[in-house]
């Protein structure tokens, strides 16, 4: 969304065998777009309105010899108004997390925790509480330990020392984009689901899936035809169908479109457990999480400042200058004034090439007005004919 917002100048949308070109970038095209869905639902419910008089005056007057021809214009009107389709509601944004039930705080704790693989700690010193209503996202570079961390918040691994403290009755759903890649493809959404809910009836299972947009025959296809996003959908599915208490996400929208993306934040935002977020997707972090943990150094605290700090500091962007008290003029970097007289000459250098560039462009125009003949042209311009001028 960020990126779109920053490089395009226009958005080309494809709905329904149809194209429409909205100029802008993506929060314009958006904007655009709901606006054209609110004048589509008027002037559709005022057609429906014009639709219901001319029907109910037909089938009021067609009997009677004095309003037969009145009735019968009205039945031509009738048939040849156009009618006004809505936008239809896309089955791909469904989704919907089952609430679960309440639970005391903290549900997880880490008391100097440390994990790893294969007796090797990739992350020490944890120190986190989480509680129910927390919305955490997970930030750090690819390969400082995030799903690790998350592998362990699941369950997944042991912690090799400290403590770990997790509510006995905490149910977690995990969510992983490989997930997504290891769907049997020979299996319908209905069979895995009925798989993954032993003992549950068949609308229990049904029900399940037509809050992530499974429903009717959807929830039959084979998992080989669907799309990246409906694979997506379909495992998000399976890992909260037993409404768990801590839901946690490592990178969800891979496979999700913008407006899917868009779905699952008002779906997060909505849910009444515990979130756990890894993404990339920094409008997604921004609208859903309310508490920033960094992983970073071999261990994860809570990072204090917001995303936009923490994208300034991987940028090494507008950092806290270091304290001149200590070293003072021995602690500058070696090549301090090389470096202020390489930047004076840079300066020198566009300083002379704006000039250049202005002197282009002020003869340009005395050229163009020369061609044109409007005023009096240049000395130099002013024995040329206009082809010569061209």
């Amino acid at each position: 969304r960020d990126l779109l917002n920053k490089v395009v100048t226009a958005i080309l949308h494809l709905q329904d065998g149809r194209l429409t070109v909205y100029p802008g970038g993506y929060d314009a095209f958006e904007k655009q777009r709901a606006e054209r869905a609110a004048q589509l639902a008027a002037a559709k419910a005022s057609q429906d309105a014009q639709r219901a008089r001319l029907e109910d005056y037909v089938a009021r007057n067609s009997a009677r010899a004095s309003t037969a021809k009145q009735a019968q214009s009205r039945a031509k009107m009738l048939a040849k108004m156009q009618p006004i389709a809505a936008m239809m509601e896309d089955p791909s944004l469904s989704f919907d997390f089952p609430s679960p039930d309440e639970m005391r705080p903290p549900l997880i704790t880490l008391d100097l925790a440390a994990v790893g693989y294969d007796e090797k700690p990739i992350l020490q010193r944890l120190n986190l509480r989480i509680d129910p209503d927390d919305r955490i996202a997970l930030l750090g570079r690819n390969g400082n330990g995030k799903t690790t961390l998350a592998r362990l918040l699941a369950g997944q691994l042991a912690p090799m020392d400290g403590e770990m403290n997790v509510s006995g009755r905490m149910r977690v759903g995990y969510f992983t984009q490989y997930q997504v890649e290891e769907l049997p493809a020979d299996s319908t959404p209905l069979e895995l689901m009925t798989r993954a809910m032993p003992g549950k009836t068949p609308a229990a299972v049904r029900a399940q899936l037509g809050r992530f947009g499974f429903s009717g025959p959807r929830a039959e296809s084979q998992t080989a035809t669907l799309s990246g996003g409906e694979r997506a959908r379909l495992a998000l599915a399976l890992v909260t169908r037993d409404a768990p208490h801590m839901l946690i996400l490592d990178e969800p929208t891979n496979h999700l479109d913008v407006d899917a993306r868009e779905a699952l934040v008002q779906a997060l935002n909505d849910y009444a457990g515990a979130v756990i977020l890894i993404s990339h997707d920094r409008h997604m972090v921004e609208l859903t999480a309310d508490r920033l943990v960094l992983v970073d150094g071999g261990t994860a605290k809570d990072y204090p400042g917001s995303i936009e700090d923490y994208i300034d500091f991987v940028l090494g962007r507008n950092q806290p200058k270091a304290d001149a008290g200590k070293g003072g003029a021995a602690a500058k970097p070696k090549g301090g004034a090389k470096s202020r007289e390489e930047m004076k000459a840079l300066q020198k250098a566009v300083s002379e090439a704006e000039a250049a560039v202005a002197k282009a462009e002020a003869r340009l125009a005395a050229i163009d007005a020369a061609r044109a003949g409007s005023g009096k042209p240049a000395a130099d311009l002013a024995g040329l004919g206009m082809a010569e001028r061209g």
